[in-house]
């Protein structure tokens, strides 16, 4: 009868001991697949900026050469139309990365990066626009290797 009712605890004791290491598994399964769709979102959120900064940095970048080489008045509001398309493609990807990108100087070089943008449209004449357009490239440059560092 002892030898019965070892059995029996043996038996529930290593089913208990099997359903709590299960358990942790798929927990531990659970954390990882949800670390990688967050590095997968990040990812994506900065791709997304990057891509946004670029079609806006053209744009600018049109516009301000067609207002200073005294472009057709059609052709710039065109162009204009045409930035605030772009700078409004900006909002999305660039909230994503503040709310999903927790390493600062990631965020940093994001806020960098938009602003060096932004200053396109303050250029007094084509020397100062290639100026800016180029600050504008580097920050560019330096928000996706900071993604790139902090993101592998």
């Amino acid at each position: 009868m002892w030898a019965s009712i070892i059995a029996v605890i043996g038996t529930l004791a290593g089913a208990t001991v099997a359903g709590l290491l299960q358990h942790r598994a798929a927990r531990a399964g659970r954390t990882e697949e949800r670390a990688a769709e967050l590095r997968r979102d990040r990812i994506t959120a900065v791709t997304e900026l990057a891509a946004s900064l670029s079609d806006h940095r053209r744009a600018m970048w049109e516009l301000k050469d067609a207002e200073l080489t005294d472009a057709s008045p059609d052709r710039v509001r065109k162009l204009l139309d045409t930035s605030h398309e772009t700078r409004s493609e900006i909002t999305s990807p660039s909230v994503r990365v503040r709310l999903l990108v927790s390493d600062a100087t990631v965020r940093n070089a994001a806020v960098r990066a938009t602003r060096a943008t932004y200053a396109i449209r303050d250029a007094a004449d084509l020397r100062e626009l290639e100026s800016l357009r180029a600050g504008a490239l580097e920050a560019h440059d330096a928000m996706v290797e900071a993604a790139g560092t902090s993101l592998r």
